[in-house]
C-alpha cells in the first residue's frame, strides 16, 4: 500500500514540485491538493489520506487552525507543517494543535521522504537537535523572559511518570538521541524506548517532539536565551 498524501499550499508551483517528487516515488501517492486549510479539510472528508504537507500562511484557514480540525478528526491524517525560520511564531501554536513535526520548505528531496516515511511509521519528523534548535527560537512564547521558570515537581501532566521516565524526558528534551540517553543514564537502548513509550501513554503525547514541548513548557528544561 503506497502512503496516501494530501499536499496543501496556497501556491500552485510548490504543490506541483512536491508532486513531482512524491509521486515517483514507488510507496507514495499523492492523492489531493489544496489550496488552503478550508479546502484541505473538504477534501479530506472524502478522500482517505495518511500524511497531509501543510503550509503555515495560506488564505480563509492557516495551517494552525486546519492541523488543530484535522487532529480531532476519527483516525485522521498525520500533519507535517512546512515552514520557515521566521515563521516561528506559529510554530508551538501548530504542535500544540496537533502537529507531528515540521520540516523546512527548503529541505531536500531525501530529507522530505525520510519525514513522510517516519510520520507515516508513527515517528517524528524532526530531530531532537533540530526541535531544540526551533524552540530556542520561540521559547517566549513557551514562558516570557521576565517570569520564573516553571516548578516540574506540581505540574500534573507529570504527576504520572516515575523518577526515570522525568530523566528520561529531560534528556529527550536537552536534544539527546536514545544511543545518547542510553549511556547517559546507564540504559539498553531498548530500555529507552520502553521508557519513551511509557512517557508518551502516561502524558497522553503524540510522539516526540510532543515530548519536547512537554518538557520546556513544564520547566523541566529551560530554554530561555541567556543574558
Amino acid at each position: 500500500m503506497s502512503i496516501r498524501i494530501v499536499l496543501v499550499d496556497d501556491q500552485a508551483l510548490v504543490r506541483a514540485g512536491f508532486r513531482m517528487v512524491l509521486d515517483a516515488q514507488s510507496d507514495m501517492a499523492v492523492v489531493g491538493e489544496a489550496g488552503d486549510g478550508r479546502e484541505a479539510l473538504d477534501l479530506l472528508a472524502t478522500t482517505p489520506a495518511d500524511v497531509v504537507l501543510m503550509d503555515v500562511r495560506m488564505p480563509r484557514m492557516d495551517g494552525v487552525a486546519a492541523s488543530e480540525a484535522i487532529g480531532r478528526m476519527a483516525e485522521g491524517p498525520r500533519v507535517i507543517v512546512l515552514t520557515t525560520f521566521d515563521l516561528d511564531e506559529y510554530a508551538h501554536a501548530a504542535l500544540r494543535a496537533g502537529a507531528s513535526g515540521f520540516l523546512l520548505k527548503d529541505a531536500g528531496p531525501d530529507e522530505l521522504l525520510a519525514a513522510i516515511r517516519a510520520v507515516h511509521r508513527g515517528d517524528s519528523v524532526i530531530a531532537p537537535s533540530t526541535t531544540r534548535r526551533l524552540i530556542e527560537r520561540f521559547s517566549p512564547h513557551l514562558h516570557p523572559t521576565d517570569a520564573p521558570t516553571p516548578d516540574p515537581t506540581g505540574d500534573p501532566r507529570l504527576a504520572e511518570l516515575t523518577p526515570r521516565e522525568v530523566e528520561v524526558l529531560t534528556a529527550v528534551a536537552r536534544g539527546l538521541t536514545n544511543a545518547e540517553i542510553s549511556a547517559s543514564l546507564h540504559l539498553a537502548e531498548g530500555t529507552v524506548k520502553t521508557h519513551i513509550g511509557r512517557i508518551l501513554a502516561k502524558a497522553q503525547l503524540r510522539d516526540r517532539v510532543h515530548m519536547v514541548l512537554l518538557a520546556h513548557e513544564t520547566g523541566l528544561v529551560d530554554v530561555r536565551p541567556r543574558s
